[in-house]
């Protein structure tokens, strides 16, 4: 089975980080330790905590604000790693100032804003992709080889959860309207984009789910229809730590993936014909291959991934804007 390209093999751009919370921590490690690419800058509206950020991963220059950090000519490529409320502005901040962007999933709050920032980014010719770094791992490129391969029939179901036991804070912003809050977009576009990766855009869609007492999601069961036969069924919870696996079942067979499925993961084939495998590929971190692949796309002069077209992010949206529409979840300002 083919193996993954190396992320150590991409070409060395220059990473400039927009937002210095934990999943910009994540993201910076794993770039020092797994690629040749530098981060040289960071961004936070707060002092202290950018010149934290920068002491605790190696970065030379630390801005106050956003707009110094996308004009800093040392930058290529920006990150936004700022909560979802924020993406449209920031991503849009940065491909004004002629830079490449990868923002952090969920990319915006709907399907609209996602596509403002497209268009920006069109008409200035400028690498954008949404950070769903599930889509570049080892694991779900072998995936689609054994599914492609035949080697559990037609796929008739996907299942996949993604549940994590969240204190009740109303100050945080996992709780919090004006944030964009909720299982949703944090945790359960995660099982939505893994459905979509593996059976595209779903004819239906039916979603229940409870609210917070801040009037966000905090659990959320969704079914996803394809076809005459084929379903998806998903689930994201901020009440309760779930397996966080996956499962996709065929007509000659069935893999269930060890959780987190969206991490670095293994998976075992079980066939109707008796015979069982397992893909075992381990590795550290993870979020280091979709830095890579924004690297390799920026060298070679595309505005895209083929692995998470713009596209595809709008059809993931859209999804999710359903899923808010039926279950009456609103964001401030939409």
């Amino acid at each position: 089975m083919a193996r993954t390209e190396d992320p150590r093999t991409a070409p060395p751009i220059r990473w400039g980080v927009l937002g210095a919370g934990r999943i910009a921590g994540s993201f910076a490690d794993a770039v020092t330790r797994h690629t040749r690419a530098q981060l040289v800058a960071v961004g936070s509206r707060n002092r202290d905590r950018a010149e934290r950020f920068a002491t605790a991963h190696g970065i030379p220059t630390t801005h106050l604000g956003y707009g110094p950090l996308v004009e800093d000519p040392q930058v290529d490529a920006i990150y936004v790693a700022t909560p979802h409320s924020e993406h449209l502005e920031h991503a849009l901040l940065a491909i004004a100032a002629g830079k490449h962007v990868l923002v952090e999933k969920a990319f915006t709050r709907n399907a609209a804003e996602a596509e403002q920032v497209f268009a920006a980014a069109r008409e200035a010719g400028v690498f954008v992709m949404e950070a769903m770094w599930t889509r570049f791992l080892p694991h779900v490129a072998a995936l689609h080889q054994v599914i492609d391969a035949g080697e559990i029939g037609d796929v008739v179901n996907v299942s996949a959860d993604h549940g994590q036991l969240m204190g009740f804070d109303p100050a945080s912003r996992l709780f919090a309207p004006e944030l964009a809050g909720g299982a949703l977009l944090d945790l359960g576009v995660y099982p939505v984009s893994f459905a979509h990766d593996l059976l595209g855009v779903p004819d239906a869609v039916s979603a229940v789910g409870r609210l917070t007492e801040t009037g966000v999601d905090g659990q959320v069961s969704i079914v996803l229809s394809y076809g005459e036969r084929t379903q998806a069924t998903l689930s994201t919870t901020l009440w309760a730590r779930t397996p966080t696996a996956a499962h996709i079942s065929g007509t000659e067979g069935y893999i269930e993936v060890e959780g987190p499925f969206y991490g670095p993961s293994s998976f075992r084939v079980t066939r109707l014909d008796g015979r069982v495998w397992t893909f075992d590929q381990p590795s550290a971190q993870g979020l280091q291959y979709e830095a890579a692949e924004v690297a390799r796309r920026i060298e070679a002069g595309e505005t895209q991934s083929p692995r998470m077209t713009w596209q595809g992010t709008l059809e993931v949206l859209r999804t999710l804007d359903e899923v808010r529409r039926q279950i009456g979840v609103v964001y401030p300002g939409e």
